[in-house]
């Protein structure tokens, strides 16, 4: 969990500012101040830490094309890997990068933490209206902006094509469908699911599905934090998923496992509910697979009344530390609206991650060889779903702590010592230790 900052380096007005949601979050985002972007003669460098893949080849790109900004680039580990904790440490010792990755579920984190600058009034209005509003308010939180999305992933059903139509197994619509597929592929094929119910990485894909059936983990309306892991909806959702689970319709395994993989290459998992941009992670991973998958819209509860969440996705920050801040968000633009931007990006290899700048799915189209999936044009498809991303969704101040607590949860569901939603309850009660030690008003239903 990144580590919060010491309250020796808030302003005193932060104590105030907690009568609001994200007052602490302005004091702190604001205070780091640059030491002017005058860099002599020369170019102004900036400094760009990431994870994601591609990210050297659109460093290069830019410093091919741009003389008066130049980035000098650190790949660092994944997040769960040390990446985070290395910005937390950086950020505490006052030499964070100008500019940083982050994905959203951990971005209200490290605002709190006072890592990201406040970029609202830096912002150009042009720049706002290119990106999918819905990214932009995964990003603003009381009304602040403190990153640039650069990708956004609607979740959507992968599965075996091939499977389904030599068992007459209709693609399900509708989530009373997945179920009466889910049946009928088992009793067709004994050997075979439909999906799997992951006990890693299963918290952010039961908040996915829950996010689309109208839940809302955290809500700020009341200007205090209020925590709600076990919602209607949410139990509506984990209700479903432990029918599947007691009734053996769906697999229950660790996700991106050597075993998940067998199964996904064997067809005994004959689907996969995941962001957009497993896509392009089936494509490397399971190459075998070509012409067998197909991908749909996932399933809805009502499609009178269709709604999604998502699953995955980065956001670039420009860090409290930076003293180029102006350079560094002009970078970041570039990275987030640039075609040269996503072609450079594309030709580290496969990627199927939907832009948050719906003018770059035609780019995103033509660089991405989709034969693997029939020829299926799964941007168009893509760009759809993104429209359809609920808006209500917040992610909370500490979601590593929290994600951590609900997995632990769902592996022991999965052997049978409880079930999915007792899993998303504790989750729920260790998360609210940690958001009332920052001082935050916090109450739970």
């Amino acid at each position: 969990m990144p580590a919060q900052r010491p309250a020796a380096r808030r302003s005193g007005a932060a104590v105030t500012a907690l009568l609001t949601i994200f007052a602490m979050l302005l004091v702190a985002g604001c205070s780091g101040g640059g030491k002017g972007d005058s860099a002599g003669d020369g170019p102004v460098h900036v400094t760009f830490w990431s994870a994601l893949r591609g990210s050297q080849e659109v460093v290069d790109e830019y410093n091919r094309t741009h003389t008066r900004i130049k980035v000098d680039f650190e790949q660092v580990p994944s997040g769960d890997q040390g990446g985070w904790a290395k910005l937390s440490n950086a950020a505490r010792a006052g030499n964070a990068p100008d500019v940083a990755t982050i994905e959203y579920p951990q971005l209200p984190s490290y605002a709190i933490d006072g890592v990201p600058r406040d970029i609202t009034d830096m912002l150009p209005d042009s720049v706002r209206r290119k990106i999918l509003p819905q990214a932009m308010d995964l990003t603003t939180f009381e009304g602040r902006t403190y990153a640039l999305p650069v990708d956004i992933e609607p979740m959507v059903f992968l599965y075996r094509k091939d499977l389904f139509t030599k068992y007459g197994i209709p693609v399900p619509r509708t989530w009373a469908e997945f179920e009466s597929s889910a049946r009928k592929l088992k009793k067709a094929r004994p050997d075979s699911r439909i999906a799997s119910l992951f006990t890693t990485g299963g918290t952010l894909a039961m908040a996915g599905l829950s996010w689309q059936a109208g839940a809302q983990w955290y809500d700020t309306s009341d200007k205090s934090w209020t925590v709600s892991m076990d919602d209607a909806p949410t139990r509506k959702v984990a209700a479903y998923w432990q029918r599947l689970v007691d009734d053996d319709l769906v697999r229950v395994e660790p996700s991106s496992s050597q075993q998940w993989r067998a199964h996904l290459q064997s067809g005994e998992t004959a689907g996969w509910l995941a962001g957009a941009w497993a896509a392009g992670s089936m494509m490397a991973s399971t190459p075998g697979g070509k012409g067998k998958w197909a991908i749909a819209p996932s399933p809805q509860w009502d499609p009178k009344k269709p709604s999604l969440g998502t699953q995955g996705g980065s956001t670039f920050m420009v860090t409290k530390d930076s003293e180029h801040p102006e350079e560094a968000l002009e970078f970041i633009t570039w990275m987030v609206t640039s075609p040269d931007a996503l072609k450079a990006k594309l030709a580290s290899g496969v990627s199927s991650a939907y832009p948050t700048v719906p003018d770059l799915v035609p780019v995103a189209r033509k660089e991405m060889d989709t034969s693997y999936y029939g020829g299926q044009d799964i941007f168009s498809l893509f760009q759809r779903e993104a429209e359809l991303i609920s808006t209500r969704w917040k992610w909370g101040p500490r979601m590593v702590s929290t994600i951590s607590s609900g997995d632990d949860g769902l592996a022991r569901a999965g052997v049978g010592s409880g079930t999915i939603l007792e899993a998303l309850r504790e989750a729920q009660s260790k998360t609210l230790p940690d958001l009332k030690s920052l001082g935050l008003s916090v109450t739970s239903r």
